[in-house]
């Protein structure tokens, strides 16, 4: 059996190369790039990986299913240039998909790093990454779980040692500046849902944001991670029911 590993790229440089590395025993290594103007495009050539290229649409997940149809081998493998795979990850997957029957697509936890820092009351973090070729449909929305056709498989998520590792944040400046784009894209995901402003949205959904990751998601043992970063998760929910306030009422003065 074999894995076709595939990376959506855009200006995606900085960890790039040991994102590379970390997947170097796949089968196949696809990049899709959205037109990138770093060395971006000169370290996946150097990895000797296959590109393609779709139309910069500002975020990965309308690419997913192009980048997807591109793939030879009998499992995909889907990973963001921002993330590093173990060694013992990849073991795990290679005899997962040995076994007799295995399911079609697999959760993975993830680790993910903020300003330097694992936050553990972000993990397991699962994700679902890793598919049967053919069995997997990917939402062109953000931050929206794929459409598995079959069975799924959770990785033990106490087992540390499997778990992709996420770059996520470098530090507060980059939190702040994805934040304005996500924000935004979360206010279209919000309308197309039917969702619609109130005054107790704006002040108890951040509220209880920050209370499960600080208090049920035990952030507090994270430290001043924990804390500053338990309270940045509220603001992006506060901005982006603040953004969905601001739609509606534009929309509303239009008709006056």
């Amino acid at each position: 059996m074999s894995i076709s590993v595939i990376i959506h790229t855009y200006n995606s440089e900085k960890y790039l190369n040991e994102c590379l590395e970390s997947v170097k025993s796949a089968d196949e290594i696809i990049i899709c790039d959205m037109h990138s103007s770093d060395k971006t495009i000169e370290i996946a050539k150097n990895h000797g990986c296959k590109i393609i290229y779709h139309e910069n649409v500002g975020f990965a997940d309308p690419a997913r299913n192009f980048a997807i149809s591109h793939a030879t081998s009998d499992w995909v493998f889907v990973v963001d240039s921002d993330e590093i795979i173990p060694e013992e990850l990849w073991k795990y997957l290679r005899e997962y998909i040995t076994q007799e029957d295995p399911a079609e697509g697999v959760f993975i936890p993830r680790k993910n790093i903020l300003s330097g820092k694992i936050l553990w009351s972000w993990y397991p973090n699962r994700i679902q990454r890793f598919w049967k070729k053919g069995c997997v449909y990917w939402h062109p929305k953000v931050h929206e779980v794929p459409d598995t056709k079959g069975r799924v498989h959770y990785i033990d998520s106490k087992k540390h040692e499997l778990a992709m590792i996420h770059y996520n944040y470098d530090n507060i400046e980059s939190f702040i500046a994805r934040t304005n784009k996500y924000t935004s894209l979360e206010v279209k995901k919000m309308l197309e849902r039917g969702i619609k402003f109130s005054l107790l949205r704006l002040i108890f959904r951040p509220f209880g944001e920050f209370i499960k990751k600080y208090f049920l998601k035990k952030g507090y043992q994270d430290g001043m991670h924990g804390f500053i970063y338990s309270i940045f998760t509220a603001i992006y929910k506060f901005i982006a029911i603040a953004k969905l306030w601001e739609y509606e009422y534009q929309q509303k003065n239009k008709k006056v």
